[in-house]
């Protein structure tokens, strides 16, 4: 976004737009994430609901969708193929079978160990430092929490 005050025509420009700037970037990433998760066969979204259980196992769906800002109607999908693909177990929870529980299988844990280089080859793609890039999500994650306490 330019830094002088736009005039009233300039403001719903498309290139003026903060969103779409994040909207078009959060694309761009995804198309870069493509190859390297093809070969793990499994999707983006999928690659994040991996992430959350391979640093912490044995979650409620509930658990699941609060990391990744996913409601059930969303998630249960993507943890059905996971299931499909014998990366997950679903199962009722033992005190509250209302609860959906989701395990890594045997194949789930071995796939982390194929995907331990996938950061490094997008920080390499991205033509940015680490540093650099670890300050940016700073600044997105902090750029989110502000839009989410706005609301409440």
């Amino acid at each position: 976004m330019p830094s002088a005050p736009l005039a009233a025509d300039d403001m719903l420009a498309l290139d003026n737009q903060f969103c779409f700037a994040l909207y078009s970037a959060s694309l761009a990433m995804t198309k870069t994430y493509k190859p390297f998760l093809e070969k793990l066969g499994i999707t983006y979204p999928q690659y994040l609901v991996m992430l959350v259980l391979w640093q912490k196992d044995d979650v409620l769906v509930k658990h699941i969708g609060e990391k990744l800002f996913l409601d059930s109607g969303t998630l249960t999908p993507l943890l059905k193929r996971l299931e499909i693909l014998a990366l997950v177990m679903r199962t009722r929870d033992d005190i509250d079978e209302r609860q959906v529980r989701i395990t890594l299988t045997r194949e789930g844990r071995l796939l982390k160990r194929k995907a331990q280089g996938i950061p490094e080859q997008i920080v390499c793609a991205s033509g940015k430092t680490p540093t650099t890039l670890v300050g940016m999500r700073s600044q997105l994650l902090q750029i989110r929490d502000d839009l989410i306490g706005s609301k409440e």
